[in-house]
C-alpha cells in the first residue's frame, strides 16, 4: 500500500483494472444479481496503514454500472504477515482465529455467498472463511471466485 502513491502503484492500478474487466467479460455480472460477493479480507487489519483493499476495487470495478451485492462480510481481526512472505502459512484453523464476520453488513440476509480472491493457492483462505460464513448463514450455498489458481512447488511431478 505504501507504494501506491509511488510510480509503481500505477501497474497496481492498471492490474485491479485488468483484472475486473477479464472477470466482466468471463462471467456477467447479471449471473450474479443474487449473490453476495465476499472479498477476502488481506492480511491486514483495517485499521492498519498498510491495509490492502485491492479485492474489495477489483469487485466495485467488476460490478460497476450493474446492482452487485458486495460487502466485506469477514475482516481479519489483526495484521499479520501475509502468506506468500512467510515460511509458515497459516492453516484454515490459524485462520479462523483472525477472522471475524462484520455483524453491521449482515442485513440483508445473502441467498448465495461467493468467497472472492485473486489467487487460489493452497485454498486455507478459502476453507476458513467458508467455515466462518457457513456458522453465521447455514444453509446458504457457498461457492468460490477465484482469478487464478497456483500450484505449490510440493504438487509439481
Amino acid at each position: 500500500m505504501d507504494r501506491r502513491v509511488r510510480p509503481e502503484g500505477k501497474y497496481k492500478e492498471r492490474a485491479i483494472s485488468k483484472s475486473a474487466d477479464m472477470l466482466r467479460e468471463a462471467i456477467p455480472p447479471e449471473w450474479l444479481k443474487s449473490a453476495t460477493l465476499v472479498p477476502v479480507p488481506p492480511s491486514k487489519a483495517k485499521d492498519d496503514p498498510r491495509y490492502d483493499d485491492r479485492l474489495l476495487r477489483i469487485l466495485q470495478r467488476f460490478g460497476s454500472g450493474v446492482r452487485i451485492d458486495i460487502r466485506e462480510l469477514v475482516f481479519q481481526r489483526t495484521s499479520t504477515a501475509a502468506a506468500h512472505e512467510s515460511e509458515d502459512r497459516p492453516t484454515p484453523a490459524d485462520l479462523l482465529e483472525l477472522y471475524a464476520i462484520d455483524e453491521t453488513l449482515i442485513e440483508p440476509a445473502p441467498q448465495k455467498l461467493v468467497i472472492f480472491d485473486d489467487l487460489l493457492t493452497t485454498g486455507c483462505h478459502f476453507k476458513a472463511i467458508e467455515h466462518k460464513l457457513g456458522d453465521r448463514f447455514p444453509a446458504k450455498p457457498i461457492i468460490g471466485l477465484f482469478i487464478a489458481r497456483r500450484a505449490p512447488d510440493s504438487d509439481v511431478i
